[in-house]
């Protein structure tokens, strides 16, 4: 059996005519008549000729990639998310090369520096929660590789970003609990250097204001996100003499560390303490204590919209300097009800 790859050298010999008109046949170019075009691409068709994709590649100066780095896929929030980025990737012919950080900013720098050998066209980021040094990410600029950030956006000028609303998701989260009754509410927030820590405290204020309730600082307790730190900061918020009687947790994943650090307190969910939290995740279906509400973040359009960025940018050869116009699409979050009151 004969597997030789059959090449454009081939199908001109074979058709007397040059390799540099097999290849213009072969990619539609008006130059090329419609019987020549149609002869060359019925022989390839004939001789399963396929693409040199390196050579491609090289004369495109384009591989076609996409990197995505994020905190965890194994997150619901970020495997719907990067059914977004893929289903709009597939469309325009690009592969994603997926990287996991899991929070670690060590991590994250190594995955860039892969990232940019394996010479992807551009890259989208959720940075890990524990990255507070963005050098890694402004280095990329001299090699022209564009990123759009969503979700976890880093606290830097001129970047292209996908984000939801998490100061109108906030108040619409404490609007909420403060018609159910609930003056005295807390909150496990997460670490300040993330854009969306500071925006859950710009809405937790703007709700305080719109009830004309004072502002607690103690009420309020930041932390790593880590099942350690999240237990003691429900403990923390629990043992105050002003005891909230709701918390508005980071995520769908710090109230379940949250919830079993009430019920080793003896506490009973929804009598002694009630919650509300962010993403709007699946497994709140399946949870024996769901939050009352969950702020829909919308992460497959995130990721969707992102990709389409990126694409945009690509398209139009964009480089990072001081005349991009750069995106940033804000995302109006919903607040999903779970509980019936």
């Amino acid at each position: 059996m004969d597997n030789k790859v059959t090449t454009i050298k081939e199908i001109a010999k074979r058709l007397n005519i040059s390799p540099s008109t097999v290849s213009r046949a072969l990619h539609d170019h008006k130059s090329i008549g419609l019987r020549t075009k149609t002869n060359v691409q019925q022989l390839a068709k004939e001789l399963n000729y396929e693409p040199n994709q390196t050579a491609i590649f090289f004369q495109q100066r384009k591989t076609f990639t996409i990197g995505v780095i994020l905190p965890e896929l194994s997150e619901a929030f970020f495997s719907s998310a990067i059914s977004g980025i893929e289903d709009c990737a597939s469309k325009s012919n690009y592969t994603v090369l997926m990287g996991q950080s899991h929070d670690s900013e060590e991590r994250e720098i190594q995955l860039i520096e892969t990232m940019k050998n394996h010479r992807v066209d551009g890259l989208i980021v959720s940075i890990a929660k524990n990255t507070v040094n963005y050098e890694h990410f402004e280095s990329l600029k001299k090699y022209n590789i564009p990123i759009v950030f969503f979700d976890c956006i880093p606290n830097m000028q001129n970047i292209h970003y996908v984000a939801c609303n998490m100061a109108s998701g906030t108040t619409q989260a404490f609007s909420f609990l403060k018609k159910l009754g609930h003056k005295t509410i807390g909150m496990i927030n997460g670490p300040m250097n993330l854009l969306a820590s500071k925006e859950r405290i710009e809405g937790y204020r703007n709700g305080l204001t719109k009830a004309r309730l004072k502002y607690d600082p103690s009420l309020i307790i930041s932390c790593d996100l880590k099942t350690e730190s999240i237990y003691k900061a429900t403990e923390k918020l629990l043992s105050l003499k002003n005891r909230p009687t709701a918390i508005i947790a980071f995520n769908d994943y710090v109230l379940l560390d949250a919830v079993m650090a009430v019920k080793k307190m003896k506490l009973k969910i929804n009598k002694d303490i009630s919650f509300v939290s962010y993403a709007n995740l699946p497994i709140s279906n399946y949870s024996a204590h769901p939050p009352l509400a969950s702020v829909e973040q919308f992460s497959y359009q995130q990721g969707q919209k992102a990709m389409e960025i990126i694409l945009d940018l690509l398209k139009n050869d964009a480089i990072e300097n001081e005349n991009v116009t750069f995106y940033k699409i804000i995302l109006e979050p919903q607040l999903a009800i779970y509980t019936k009151q």
